[in-house]
């Protein structure tokens, strides 16, 4: 009878669609048969294998990216049922019904769930969050970072790209050049590398332009909303100090 039961129930999305950048969004309902432990990206498989809508009449496929389905690529953002989150660990168990979907705001639909990044990428060029290493030779091993430094610097490098720290800002929008606390999260980063620190510099001297850590409103939500826990206002906080420091330095040595 449970079997039955489970067989016969469906689960009902209201997904927010858009056919391209340009074009007004709108609705579209959708009901999919459940099945135990199914999540959010499954129930979008099943659309996309028989796009119809709950009312019986045929739509086109919805699109939406995805990659590594264990929450560790952060292709598949989206806002799920107000919150902005991977949609391969949204578990429909866990969720309130109808699921409402909907591309997250702060970055430029592409179509319908798909969006594009650009703006973060832009933000990681600007602070230039790599290691530059001089020629392609072998350097050989590079200086030891001691243990304490490793551990949250390790915490530090789980960052996706995801862009789910940037939907939950409430200061960065289409009106803000605010750079954004993953950004800010990755200087951090890269300064306490021994070979990045170098450079450290430089990425501090970004961060205090336009658009840069001043646009924090430490509202927090950051780090509430992280799906890796990343101590993110630490890192913000920290890298105010740096930036403080590093603002008094220039000035006394002017």
């Amino acid at each position: 009878m449970a079997e039955t039961a489970t067989a016969k129930r469906t689960v009902k999305f209201i997904i927010t669609r858009q056919d391209n950048p340009e074009a007004a969004p709108y609705t579209e309902e959708f009901e999919v048969p459940y099945r135990p432990n199914m999540n959010v990206i499954s129930a979008l498989m099943e659309i996309q294998r028989n796009p119809v809508k709950a009312d019986g009449t045929k739509t086109t496929p919805v699109v939406w990216e995805s990659n590594c389905l264990e929450e560790v690529c952060g292709a598949c953002s989206m806002v799920i049922n107000g919150k902005p989150r991977q949609a391969c660990s949204a578990l429909i168990d866990k969720l309130e019904q109808p699921v409402r979907i909907a591309p997250m705001k702060t970055f430029p639909v592409v179509r319908d769930l798909v969006i594009n990044r650009e703006r973060m990428f832009q933000a990681l060029k600007r602070v230039k969050a790599w290691i530059p290493i001089d020629g392609t030779y072998d350097l050989g091993p590079g200086p030891r970072m001691a243990e304490t430094k490793r551990q949250w610097a390790y915490e530090l490098s789980k960052c996706m790209t995801c862009g789910v720290c940037l939907e939950a800002c409430p200061n960065v929008n289409d009106r803000s050049s605010f750079i954004g606390p993953a950004a800010i999260s990755q200087v951090r980063l890269f300064n306490a590398h021994p070979t990045g620190e170098m450079n450290a510099h430089e990425r501090l001297e970004a961060l205090m332009t336009d658009g840069g850590i001043e646009g924090c409103g430490n509202s927090q939500n950051c780090v509430r909303s992280c799906p890796k826990g990343i101590p993110l206002t630490t890192s913000i906080a920290a890298i105010n100090k740096d930036t403080t420091k590093h603002m008094f330095k220039k000035w006394f040595t002017m």
